[in-house]
């Protein structure tokens, strides 16, 4: 029982002294009473915003109790910040920015454990007094990458940004980044810029918006050589794991900065796009591809769509121009003037619309032909011609002239010039006749 009872006592002076010297995390040392009235003052003074006043107690802590409290480190930042910010002399001021970062690498050194968290935070205070300083950039640099190796997607969602802005202003300084460097970061950075879009809900996720949106005019900025090759196999195999959208409009932005639609990819990457967030250029784009590809039916589809998600009637007219072209070219004659007036119907000067109803007048002959009047059956190149007069086309109208009917058959035939003739077939429509140019 007595050694008992002697147990207790000695643990409760145990718990007596270490709650008088590390009470609540405070470790106060040795001179407890000293470091309490030091503590006191500093923290008075920077509350008052006498931060010269709060040197010198704070300094006593940092050097005699060097694990007190993460406090001295964070209020000493910030003192050094404000000191920084005040000061005129150029010194002076680089001298209160070097003991700011010194205090983040100290406490790093007494707290290893929140060492993620405190890069952080340097890397923030370095930029606000770096930023523009083209000699520090190289430091920024190294900083900056330091702080995302230990946080990854933990970065301050500002720091991502100021990251990439590092990196843009390190490349076109002469730092020593290639391309790939440039585009391997601005990968990684935009990865946890969007990891941290997945975690939050509502409003929030517009401002990761914005802030994904600047990462990709910096990179646009960067004027970095993007290489085909470089997005199919580093971002390629994203797709399908974890934010499509996200990782589409990425995929595909950086294949058309790059020049390399022609990849499969960009299809994919656009149809994900388009699924997610529909636009007309997407749907122009992805129409065209299909219609190279010879996916006639998918590309009509596509070219409506487009015009449908397009105020400007120009737009819409061309959309409709396409499809009416893919029309004809499968022998669909009467359903591609259909969509060629479809387009007129939006905007009626446009000019391609009346050029493909006079080539589809013009490629009729043999169909429409009965082989009974050369005057009727050549009618057709006259319908043609007045199609590509309103087209304006010089060129393709000279090409229908020449295959009006001759004046021996108008006369052969007594017919006149002037008078009206219809044409019958699919064409069904009225043509004022004329002959064509003599040799």
């Amino acid at each position: 029982m007595k050694t008992i009872n002697k147990i207790l006592a000695v643990a409760f002076f145990l718990s007596i002294t270490v709650g008088a010297n590390a009470q609540n995390g405070w470790n106060w040392g040795e001179q407890v009473d000293v470091a309490k009235e030091k503590n006191v003052l500093y923290t008075d003074a920077f509350k008052a915003k006498n931060y010269k006043a709060a040197l010198p107690p704070l300094n006593w802590l940092l050097t005699n109790t060097p694990d007190l409290n993460p406090s001295i480190y964070i209020n000493g930042a910030k003192i050094y910040e404000e000191l920084a910010e005040k000061e005129k002399d150029a010194a002076k001021k680089e001298e209160y920015i070097q003991k700011g970062l010194d205090l983040h690498d100290k406490r790093m050194e007494v707290y290893p454990e929140d060492k993620a968290d405190i890069i952080d935070r340097k890397a923030t205070y370095g930029y606000k007094f770096y930023g523009k300083d083209q000699d520090k950039y190289p430091y920024l640099y190294e900083l900056y990458t330091q702080a995302f190796e230990a946080n990854g997607a933990d970065m301050n969602s500002g720091n991502l940004v100021a990251y990439m802005l590092v990196v843009y202003k390190h490349r076109i300084t002469g730092g020593p980044l290639s391309d790939e460097d440039v585009i391997n970061l601005y990968s990684s950075i935009s990865e946890a810029l969007n990891e941290q879009k997945s975690r939050v809900t509502g409003d929030q996720k517009k401002k990761y918006d914005k802030m994904l949106d600047q990462v990709d005019k910096i990179l646009t900025a960067t004027k970095v050589e993007i290489s085909c090759d470089f997005v199919e196999e580093k971002l390629g195999p994203k797709l399908g794991k974890g934010d499509d959208l996200n990782m589409a409009k990425k995929i595909f932005g950086l294949m058309l900065a790059g020049k390399c639609l022609d990849s499969p990819l960009a299809l994919k990457a656009a149809g994900i796009v388009q699924e997610g967030e529909p636009t007309f250029g997407v749907a122009k784009f992805m129409a065209q591809k299909n219609a190279q590809d010879g996916n006639d039916d998918k590309a009509i589809e596509l070219f409506q769509e487009a015009a449908s998600l397009t105020d400007d009637n120009a737009e819409k007219a061309d959309m409709y121009v396409n499809v009416a072209r893919i029309q004809m070219k499968n022998g669909q004659k009467s359903t591609a003037r259909n969509s060629a007036r479809r387009a007129l119907s939006f905007d009626p000067s446009f000019s391609d619309a009346y050029k493909v109803i006079g080539d589809l007048y013009m490629g009729s002959f043999n169909d429409c032909k009965q082989e009974q009047s050369q005057v009727q059956d050549r009618a057709v190149f006259i319908a043609a011609y007045n199609e590509y007069r309103k087209a304006g086309n010089s060129a393709a109208m000279a090409a229908a002239k020449a295959q009006f009917p001759s004046i021996e058959d108008i006369f052969n035939e007594g017919k006149e010039e002037g008078q009206s003739i219809t044409i019958g077939c699919w064409i069904n429509t009225t043509v004022t006749l004329e002959r064509r140019p003599a040799n």
